[in-house]
C-alpha cells in the first residue's frame, strides 16, 4: 500500500500527491514518449501524452505493475502552454488509464526532445507493495 503524504493545513493538490509513501519492489520506468509501437506519432499534445501513458503502462505490466503502483512521475514539456491548454483532455485519459492514483509529480519545460516531433516524455517510478505505510 501507498500513503499519499498531506501536511496538516495544507490543501489537497488537484491531479497530484505532495509525496507518497511506499514499501516494496521499486521499478524504473525511462522516460517514455508518445509514439506507437511503429514510431509514428499522433497529432496534438492530449493526443501524446495519452500514448506515452499507454506507453507507460505497457512497461509497467512487464514488472506486473499498474497504474496503482505509480508513486512519482516527471512530465517533461515542449511548450508549458500547450500542455496547459490541454489540461482537460489530458485529465480525461488520465482518468481512463490511470484511474484515481494520483502520484507525486513535476512538470518541466524543456527546450526540446531527442525525438523532434515528441510534445511530452514521462519518467516514472512505480512501487509493488509489500505491505501497509503507516
Amino acid at each position: 500500500m501507498n500513503r499519499t503524504l498531506l501536511p496538516e493545513g495544507w490543501p489537497r493538490p488537484k491531479g497530484y500527491a505532495n509525496g507518497v509513501a511506499a514499501e516494496g519492489r521499486m521499478v524504473f520506468v525511462a522516460g517514455q514518449i508518445g509514439w506507437d509501437a511503429n514510431g509514428v506519432f499522433p497529432d496534438g499534445f492530449a493526443a501524446q501524452a495519452r500514448q506515452t501513458l499507454e506507453n507507460t503502462l505497457a512497461v509497467l505490466a512487464e514488472a506486473d505493475a499498474g497504474p496503482e503502483h505509480v508513486v512519482r512521475m516527471t512530465w517533461y514539456v515542449v511548450d508549458k502552454r500547450e500542455y496547459l491548454a490541454s489540461l482537460r483532455d489530458v485529465g480525461a485519459a488520465w482518468r481512463e488509464l490511470m484511474g484515481s492514483n494520483y502520484p507525486a509529480m513535476a512538470v518541466v519545460e524543456v527546450k526540446g526532445l531527442i525525438e523532434d516531433a515528441a510534445r511530452v516524455e514521462i519518467e516514472t517510478t512505480a512501487v509493488i507493495g509489500t505491505g501497509s505505510i503507516r
